[in-house]
């Protein structure tokens, strides 16, 4: 599924810090609750629930029960949702979700849907349902996302002060450093970069140094060298960063991305059914990673047995595209 990154996990103790993705976050909640704060409060998704996300929206998440919250997600790209848009729905622009919140079992299970085709394979189902996914979400909340625009001095300024963090990413300059360079007062930098970009300036480096070594992890850079590229002291540092955002260590996130591209391309050369060539850009995070009681949920994965983990089973229910109200032939 090129274009799209995947997700099921469980959560108990773990607590995401404020940070943004490249990629919309369709998040299909299973059990229990997820408390995520986006915009100017917390948002409650619960089971039958989904948690929506759009590009660049600085967002949180925690448990909302003792239990936690178990899930199944679908990270689409602007590019792939773009596409979808244009080709079932009247929108016409950049498209995005509404609120953050919807209550829409339905589509819960196409999520989980799309899960359990990558994981049996079937490329051509895994592709069908998500578009239904995707299709259903912007009819019932979709609209176009506004345009930020660069107009006031402030928001000038914290846009230039963005492109120098971005370009000395590895050596950054200081608040004062940055702000006398770009003829303003630290204060004054500070308030203009949170209201343009929701978050201070040094949790947006942070959260670019992570976004950057994904990149490179993906591209097949080791995590030590990953970590110095992009501005950490060291590995330890980028995983602690890199564990707070992403929800896994970098060793354990490039392994699977390696794991994954390696089964597709096996599938492909063993021309099993359904399976269509697609590059390494898929991620089923399976292993029983532990850190923080992050359980992540994979049973059928060979030799990774963990007797610990919870039940991680799609719901039950079959969905043919054909049969979905929410389907692109409506």
């Amino acid at each position: 599924m090129p274009g799209v990154d995947l997700l099921r996990a469980r959560y108990i103790q773990k607590t995401f810090v404020r940070h943004t993705h490249e990629h919309f976050v369709i998040a299909a909640i299973a059990d229990g609750v997820e408390i995520f704060h986006h915009g100017s409060g917390d948002q409650y998704a619960g089971a039958g629930a989904l948690a929506l996300v759009n590009p660049d929206t600085p967002h949180t998440g925690r448990a909302g029960v003792p239990e936690g919250w178990r899930y199944g997600a679908v990270y689409p790209s602007p590019e792939v949702v773009g596409a979808i848009a244009a080709e079932t729905t009247t929108l016409r622009g950049t498209p995005g979700f509404v609120t953050p919140v919807l209550d829409d079992p339905y589509t819960v299970r196409l999520v989980h849907q799309v899960l359990r085709a990558t994981d049996e394979g079937n490329a051509l189902a895994a592709d069908t349902l998500l578009k239904v996914a995707v299709t259903r979400l912007l009819r019932l909340n979709g609209g176009l996302l506004a345009r930020r625009e660069v107009r006031t001095a402030g928001a000038r300024t914290a846009a230039r002060a963005r492109a120098l963090l971005e370009e000395r990413m590895a050596a950054p300059p200081t608040l004062e450093q940055l702000a006398a360079e770009l003829g303003t007062s630290p204060f004054a930098l500070l308030r203009a970069f949170r209201d343009t970009y929701g978050m201070p300036p040094h949790t947006w480096l942070t959260d670019a140094r992570v976004r950057r070594a994904r990149r490179l992890l993906d591209a097949g850079t080791a995590p030590s060298q990953a970590a110095l590229e992009v501005g950490f002291t060291d590995q330890p540092h980028l995983n602690r960063h890199f564990s707070r955002m992403i929800g896994v260590p970098p060793g354990a996130y490039q392994r699977e991305r390696r794991n994954a591209a390696r089964e597709v391309r096996g599938a492909v050369r063993s021309g099993r059914k359904n399976v269509q060539d697609a590059p390494p850009g898929l991620v089923l995070p399976s292993g029983g990673w532990q850190q923080n009681r992050q359980l992540s949920c994979n049973p059928g994965a060979p030799g990774r047995a963990n007797p610990t983990a919870p039940s991680c089973g799609t719901p039950s229910g079959s969905v043919s595209p054909s049969d979905s109200p929410g389907s692109p032939s409506e």
